[in-house]
C-alpha cells in the first residue's frame, strides 16, 4: 500500500496493527513489521541492486551492493546501510540510489571493489547474457576502472563434485551457495575458507587441508541431491555445471515451461533447447509446489531421450527368424491390432501401463483396455501392490485436490507431520525440502516411522520411531499407548500423516492409517514415487476403478461411463479385473493370452522371475516403449513413443494438483502413447478419441465427477468405496543367520531415466548394507544377503537399525533387490560374511 506524497495529514491512512509507516524515495508506504527494506522497495517498483540477497535465504549482508541512506527518529545514520538486512521501522526515511547521490556513490564503490579481481571471462562464461553482475555493473557501476594492477587468479575449474565446477576468481563471496547448502538442503558441505583477501569457497574436504589441527571440518565431499540449485542462484558464474559448461549461451537457447517427470511432486521447471536438442533444465518458480528449487535428478537427468539405443521406428518380430525387425507404422499397427484382437477373443489381454504416464496417456490405456480389449485387466502399479492398497486409494485418495487434501504449504505449517514408510529425500525431494523448511522456520515436528536415522530424519530435525520392517502397522496401532505425546499432537488442527507406496508391502498398514486418521482427525496423504501414479489413479487405470474413482461393481457408474464413451449398455464387464500379479499368474497358467505393456521394467515388479515367465508364456505381447528393456526380448510388436520433452500433456502430483506442460521439441515425429493407442484402436474398430493429448484431456473431462465424494474426518472418501479393513500381522522373526530386509530405492541409482548421466551418477550415495553393530558382529566389514533366488554382497555400514534387520538400496549398482533376491520390504533373508571384495 502506498500513499501519495503531499497528502494533507488529516487524510492520513490509518496504520493497521502489525504494520509500520515509512518513506522511501519520498513516497509513504505501509509495510508489515519485520519486512526487509529491500522487499518494501521492490513493492514500490524500486529495484535495489544486490548479489547476496535471495528471498528464500536468510539475510547475510555479505556483498554490500544494496546500500541505501537511512534516517531513523529524525537522525540520519552515519553511513549507508545494507537494505537486505535492515527491517522497516515506523517513521523511517529511506533514500535509494534513485534519490540519494550518497547511496548511488556507495553502490558504485562496492561494484568497483567487486570487479577488482573479477576476470573478464564474459565471452566464454556460461553466465554471460544472464549474469546479474554484468547487468548491475552496467546499471550501477563506474564507466571506467581505476584498478590497473594484476588481478588475482586461481587454477580453474575446481571440481567440488562430479557435476559442480568452481571458478574461484569469479566468486564475489555472496554466500548464496553456502547458505543454500546449510539452510535449504541441509547439506553443509561447501564452506567459506580463509580470511580477508584469501577468502574463497571450498568444500569441507578442502577445509581439512587448510586446517588439519582444528578438527572442525566434516571431511565430506560436496555430495548433495540439490547441488544444482547453487549453480542456478550463483549471480556471477562462479559455479557451473559440468554437464552444461561451454555447450551454449543463453541467447542461443529457446526456453519452454515444463514439469519434472521423475517423481510425484510435479516440480515446475524451465527447459532450454537449441536446434532440437535439450541443453539444460532449470528450476521454475512455483510458490505452491517447489518454490524455486529442484533436485539434481530433475535438473540433470534428461539425456535418456537422446540415448543411442532409443527406439525410433516400430519393430515387428519376423516369424521366420524370430528377430525384431524395423517396420513401417502401418504394418506394425496392423500386426499389433490383429494379434491383440485374436488374444482378446481368446482368453483375453492384460494391460500394464506403468506409473510414469501423463494423465492423458494413462486415460488412453484405461479406455483402450475397456473399449478395444473389453477388459478390466489393467493395473498401473508396476511395483509391490495389494488389494488393501486398492481399497485405500479408492476410499481416501482418488478425487482429492489441493482444495480439500494436503498441500505442500500445509506441510511446512503443520504442527506435526508423521512420515510412514516414506523416505522423503529419496522418494519425493520437494516434500523433503518443505518438511525441512517447516521444521527449521515454523517449528513443525517431523516424526518418521522407519528403520534407521536416515539423512532425511537428521535434516528435518526429526524423531525416529524405529520398528522392524513389516511391523509398521503395529507401530501405528500402538501410537496411543506407546507414544501419547505424538497421539496428542496428531489431534492438533493441521496435523498431517504421509504414507509412501511401500505401505502396500505391509499388511494392515493402510487400514491402521485410516483408523488413525479417523481417531485423531489428522489429514492423510499418499505420496507415490513415480510421477504418473496419481494421474493413472484418476484415469481409472486400475482393475476395480473406472475414471475418477467410479467403482467397476457399481452398475450406475458403468452405465454413466458407457454413455460417455458411446458404448451400448452392458458393454463394460460387471466384475473387477486382475491386478498386476494376478495378470502375470494368469499368463503363466494360460488364463490370459496377450499383454499390452507401457514401459514397465520387469525388475521393478514384486517377482521379476514371475514376470519373465509370464512374458514368455504370453501368446502375443505389444510393448510401447522408448528404449529396449527386458520386455523387448519377448515383444511381438514394439511401438516407439515420445518422451516428455516431445509431447504436451499434464501430470497430477501427489496433492491432486494438475501440472500442465507444453511441448518443448516440436516436429520430431515421435507420437505420445495416447495417439499410438488411438490409432491402434481404430485398427481394432474401436474409437478412443485420444488422437492428441488435448483430445484425451477433453474426453476425460466429460467424466469429471459432479458430486461423487463426501467429507469424512478432514479427508475424502469416494461414495460406495469402503475404507480398507485388514488386520495387521506381526513382523517376521528371523532365525539364526537370518535378518529382516528393509529396502527402498535411492534417488540416484540405476533407474532407466538416468542413463548417459555420468556427472549425476558421481554424486549418488554409497551402495552399502546397513545394520546394527550387534547384527554386523562377525561379518568382517562385508555381508552377503541371500535368498533362494540369489545373493547380494556389499560393504557393511553400522547404523541404528533394530537388531536382526538389514537395509539394502533397492536398485543401485550391485544391489538389485527384486531382481537378485526376489524379495521386498519385510522379507526374511539370510546373511553371512561377504569375504574379500
Amino acid at each position: 500500500m502506498t500513499i501519495a506524497p503531499g497528502r494533507p495529514e488529516t487524510q492520513d491512512t490509518p496504520v493497521p496493527e502489525g504494520y509500520v509507516k515509512l518513506t522511501i524515495d519520498g513516497e509513504e508506504v505501509i509495510a508489515p513489521k519485520g519486512e526487509l527494506l529491500i522487499r518494501t522497495a521492490e513493492r514500490l517498483g524500486t529495484v535495489i541492486p544486490r548479489f547476496c540477497d535471495h528471498p528464500l535465504l536468510d539475510p547475510a549482508g555479505a556483498c554490500r551492493q544494496c546500500l541505501v541512506e537511512v534516517e531513523l527518529g529524525g537522525r540520519p545514520m552515519p553511513k549507508p546501510q545494507a537494505s537486505c538486512t535492515m527491517t522497516v521501522a515506523d517513521g523511517m526515511v529511506v533514500k535509494t540510489q534513485r534519490t540519494s547521490p550518497v547511496a548511488d556513490k556507495a553502490q558504485q564503490g562496492v561494484m568497483e571493489l567487486l570487479l577488482i579481481n573479477h576476470p573478464l571471462d564474459c565471452p566464454i562464461c556460461d553466465k554471460g547474457g544472464e549474469c546479474p553482475l554484468q547487468n548491475q555493473a552496467m546499471a550501477h557501476g563506474r564507466a571506467e576502472s581505476r584498478f590497473h594492477d594484476t588481478k588475482r587468479t586461481f587454477p580453474k575449474p575446481l571440481p567440488i563434485s562430479t557435476q559442480v565446477l568452481l571458478d574461484r576468481e569469479r566468486c564475489v563471496l555472496c554466500q548464496r551457495c553456502t547458505r543454500f547448502s546449510a539452510q535449504i538442503a541441509g547439506d553443509p558441505f561447501i564452506e567459506l575458507l580463509e580470511r580477508g583477501a584469501h577468502q574463497q569457497i571450498g568444500t569441507a574436504e578442502t577445509a581439512e587441508l587448510y586446517d588439519q589441527a582444528s578438527h572442525t571440518s566434516s571431511g565430506k565431499p560436496f555430495q548433495s541431491y540439490f547441488s544444482g540449485n547453487t549453480i542456478q542462484i550463483c549471480p556471477v558464474g562462479a559455479l557451473t555445471s559440468a554437464q552444461y559448461r561451454f555447450r551454449s549461451r543463453p541467447f542461443d537457447l529457446v526456453s519452454s515451461q515444463s514439469v519434472c517427470e521423475h517423481c510425484s511432486s510435479g516440480c515446475a521447471e524451465r527447459t532450454d533447447f537449441r536446434r532440437g536438442s535439450v541443453m539444460r533444465r532449470l528450476a521454475g518458480e512455483d510458490p505452491e509446489v517447489n518454490e524455486e528449487w529442484i533436485c539434481d535428478k530433475g535438473r540433470f537427468a534428461f539425456r535418456y531421450a537422446t540415448a543411442a539405443d532409443r527406439i525410433r521406428t516400430p519393430l515387428v518380430r519376423d516369424r521366420e527368424t524370430g528377430e525384431l525387425v524395423e517396420a513401417p507404422w502401418t504394418q506394425a499397427l496392423s500386426v499389433a491390432a490383429e494379434g491383440l484382437a485374436k488374444a482378446r477373443d481368446g482368453r483375453g489381454v492384460g494391460v500394464l501401463p506403468g506409473g510414469r504416464l501423463t494423465v492423458e496417456d494413462a486415460y488412453a490405456y484405461s479406455k483402450f483396455a475397456r473399449v478395444a480389449l473389453r477388459t478390466h485387466d489393467i493395473d498401473f502399479r508396476a511395483r509391490a501392490h495389494s488389494a488393501e492398497e486398492l481399497d485405500f486409494l479408492a476410499a481416501r485418495v482418488v478425487n482429492t485436490t489441493p482444495d480439500d487434501g494436503v498441500t505442500f504449504r500445509q506441510l511446512e505449517h503443520a504442527p506435526v507431520v508423521l512420515c510412514v514408510v516414506l523416505e522423503p529425500e529419496e522418494e519425493a525431494p520437494a516434500v523433503f525440502l518443505r518438511l525441512r523448511k517447516g521444521a527449521r522456520k515454523y517449528g513443525t515436528k517431523v516424526v518418521h516411522i522407519g528403520q534407521w536415522t536416515t539423512p532425511a530424519v537428521q535434516k528435518t530435525f526429526g524423531e525416529l520411531l524405529a520398528c522392524v520392517p513389516g511391523g509398521e502397522a503395529g507401530a501405528i496401532e500402538g501410537i496411543a499407548q506407546h507414544a501419547p505425546d505424538l497421539d496428542e499432537r496428531l489431534r492438533t488442527e493441521g496435523a498431517v500423516v504421509l504414507v509412501g507406496e511401500r505401505a502396500a508391502e505391509v499388511p494392515g498398514l493402510f487400514s491402521a492409517l485410516h483408523r488413525l486418521s479417523e481417531r485423531t482427525g489428522a489429514r492423510l496423504a499418499w505420496i507415490p514415487r513415480r510421477a504418473g501414479e496419481r494421474g493413472a489413479l484418476e484415469a481409472g487405470a486400475l482393475p476395480a476403478l473406472l475414471p475418477f474413482g467410479r467403482a467397476v461393481v457399481d452398475a450406475a457408474a458403468r452405465t454413466e461411463v458407457e454413455h460417455a464413451w458411446g458404448l451400448p449398455e452392458g458393454a463394460l464387464p460387471a466384475e473387477p479385473g486382475r491386478d498386476t500379479t494376478g495378470m502375470l499368474n494368469a499368463l503363466v497358467t494360460r488364463d490370459l493370452d496377450g499383454l499390452l505393456v507401457g514401459g514397465v521394467d520387469p525388475d521393478d515388479l514384486p517377482d521379476p522371475q514371475l514376470a519373465r515367465k509370464a512374458l514368455a508364456a504370453a501368446t502375443f505381447v505389444v510393448s510401447l516403449e522408448l528404449r529396449p528393456s527386458a520386455v523387448t526380448e519377448y515383444a511381438d510388436v514394439v511401438l516407439p513413443i515420445a518422451p516428455v520433452d516431445e509431447k504436451t500433456g499434464s501430470y497430477l502430483n501427489w496433492e491432486g494438483r494438475r501440472r500442465e506442460f507444453p511441448v518443448t521439441l516440436e516436429g520430431t515425429g515421435a507420437l505420445p502413447d495416447c495417439r499410438v493407442l488411438d490409432t491402434l484402436g481404430v485398427e481394432m474398430d474401436a474409437d478412443l478419441f485420444t488422437q492428441t493429448p488435448a483430445a484425451a484431456a477433453g474426453d476425460l473431462a466429460q467424466l469429471a465427477p459432479k458430486a461423487t465424494i463426501v467429507a469424512l474426518n478432514a479427508t475424502k472418501v469416494a461414495l460406495g468405496a469402503a475404507p480398507p479393513d485388514v488386520p495387521h500381522a506381526a513382523a517376521a522373526t528371523p532365525g539364526a543367520g537370518q535378518a529382516v530386509l528393509a529396502t527402498w530405492r535411492q534417488l540416484l541409482d540405476d533407474g532407466s531415466l538416468q542413463v548417459d548421466e555420468p556427472h549425476l551418477a558421481g554424486t549418488a550415495r554409497p551402495v552399502v548394507a546397513r545394520m546394527s553393530a550387534a547384527t554386523a558382529a562377525g561379518l568382517d566389514g562385508r555381508v552377503t544377503v541371500s535368498t533362494a533366488r540369489g545373493a547380494i554382497t556389499l560393504p557393511v555400514e553400522v547404523a541404528d537399525l533394530p537388531d536382526g534387520v538389514v537395509w539394502l538400496p533397492g536398485n543401485s549398482a550391485g544391489s538389485k533387490v527384486r531382481a537378485s533376491l526376489g524379495a521386498g520390504h519385510g522379507a526374511i533373508v539370510s546373511i553371512a560374511a561377504g569375504g574379500e571384495q
